[in-house]
């Protein structure tokens, strides 16, 4: 009889060759996306950079820092908001040419996801086990995918600086006690107003001296402003601010706030300021409680996590590039799920895992790329507008609830997110 035809040898788990193979297929696959994804965002043209650059170019020549105003087909009128702190820091772009000023904030940007996205990952890497290049690989590249991210990135935003310095701060310098701890969060807050709810989380969680440190730090940032630009720091501080109309529309599906959300049920009118704040009142109570709470426990990811999401809710505005906190929200899911190895927490595994997992690719999908919302007022009509019109909403408040505070570490199988060692055997 003829010999029977031999079988290839199966690829299994043992094959360190067809891991390899498998690895570089995924990632190869995710960076062949990812171009697709950008290219509906390739319409923004950096235009909230242009914007920043031709209010330096219009402040440079003696006028008003906040006359600037530049006509837009859906907002009516946009104008340079951010702080005199920021301006600052924005002039010294005006004096190169705009291509210049593209390629160095795009690079910024993606080094900012690449730094940070390390920050969050090795730790979860070092405590199961995992292959360190590969799952940071894919970490990054899954970050760089997220709607936010790509926001970001094509309308020249500066908001992963931001989250740079917060991370910095409450990730290394706070829980490390050391002297600077504090600086991160309060030159943030004067760059851009938002991070100063973490200078409330601060205090929830009786870091005194930080606390201190953040608020001294933006209020010194802030004089340093007024010392170079008193008029227009005077204007801004007295008046600019409390004009929320300046920022653009509240009803635009972009806007995923608390406030975005009644907006669009109210639209062309401004929703009650009475019933909005209670609900700010309401959800910041609870999710700075839980962050509190997170922050005791030795958890500082899931207790800074938290606080962002507290402050995208309670902002009037949060553009949809504005909302990073769902980037180490998977995170802290994707690690929980895998510390849930116990045979009787194979539910809450897979709870976990699936709320990762489609957070992910909510995220991914987005809420204004792939849709088409139009220039006209924005209205809630039924439950299925309320859901489409309010994704990232529902998201944020889903996890204030459904976060996982994880459990100390015990010190002999501790990592810390403060440990980031610079060198680790390939896996």
């Amino acid at each position: 009889m003829p010999a029977e035809p031999v079988a290839p040898p199966a690829v299994t788990e043992d094959d360190p060759g067809g891991r390899t193979v498998r690895r570089l297929v995924a990632v190869v696959a995710l960076s062949a996306v990812l171009p697709a994804l950008y290219l509906p965002g390739l319409v923004h043209n950096f235009f909230d950079l242009k914007i920043y650059m031709s209010a330096m170019d219009w402040w440079r020549v003696g006028h008003p820092l906040y006359d600037y105003v530049q006509p837009d087909r859906v907002q009516g009128e946009l104008y340079f908001t951010y702080p005199p702190f920021s301006a600052l820091l924005l002039w010294p772009f005006g004096l190169l040419r705009l291509g210049a000023t593209v390629a160095i904030f795009t690079a910024l940007t993606v080094l900012a996801v690449v730094l940070t996205t390390r920050w969050l990952v090795v730790p979860v890497i070092d405590r199961h086990h995992l292959p360190r290049t590969f799952t940071l690989v894919t970490a990054v590249l899954l970050v760089l995918a997220v709607e936010g991210i790509r926001e970001t990135i094509t309308f020249g935003q500066i908001n992963m600086l931001l989250v740079v310095l917060i991370l910095a701060d409450l990730l290394f310098a706070v829980p490390q006690a050391r002297r600077w701890a504090g600086v991160g969060v309060g030159l943030a807050t004067a760059l851009k107003l938002f991070p100063g709810i973490f200078i409330v989380y601060l205090l929830a969680t009786r870091r005194w001296r930080a606390a201190a440190v953040a608020t001294a730090t933006a209020a010194a940032a802030t004089l340093l402003a007024a010392a170079v630009a008193p008029r227009d720091s005077w204007r801004f501080w007295t008046h600019e601010l409390w004009t929320t109309e300046r920022v653009g529309r509240t009803d635009i599906v972009g806007n995923q706030s608390l406030f975005g959300l009644l907006s669009r049920f109210t639209a062309p009118e401004k929703p009650d300021r009475l019933l909005w704040l209670l609900l700010v009142a309401v959800v910041a109570g609870y999710g700075l409680w839980r962050a509190a709470r997170a922050a005791r426990a030795g958890d500082p990811l899931t207790g800074l996590t938290l606080t962002g999401l507290v402050g995208s809710l309670a902002s009037p505005i949060t553009w949809t590039h504005h909302i990073y906190w769902f980037v180490p929200a998977v995170v802290l899911l994707a690690d929980a799920a895998l510390s849930a190895n116990h045979p009787n927490e194979a539910r809450r595994r897979g709870w976990l895992a699936g709320l990762a997992v489609g957070i992910t690719a909510l995220t991914i999908y987005g809420v204004v790329t792939f849709q088409a919302w139009g220039a006209g007022l924005v209205r809630t009509h039924d439950p299925v507008d309320f859901a489409l019109q309010n994704t990232y909403v529902l998201l944020s408040l889903l996890l204030l609830a459904a976060l996982p505070v994880r459990p100390r570490p015990r010190a002999e199988n501790r990592t810390n997110w403060t440990d980031l060692p610079s060198s680790h055997h390939q896996r």
